[in-house]
């Protein structure tokens, strides 16, 4: 019984993914375009951050090693 529900679960998640698959090909449009440079913005900002964060910690690591 347990597998039935678990496949039945799994079709659904597959026909979900489906129908994402399918509407993010209907909207490759410039406005997803747009919106797609944008997080690649902001990834490569929070990326900045967070190396700068970590390298700051080293610093300070070492500092208190030596």
């Amino acid at each position: 019984m347990d597998g039935d529900r678990i496949a039945r679960a799994q079709a659904r998640i597959d026909a979900a993914l489906a129908r994402i698959e399918a509407g993010t090909r209907m909207a490759g449009d410039s406005s997803g375009d747009n919106e797609l440079a944008q997080l690649q913005d902001r990834h490569d900002r929070l990326r900045a951050a967070v190396q700068d964060s970590l390298d700051q910690l080293d610093q300070l690591i070492e500092g208190g090693q030596g």
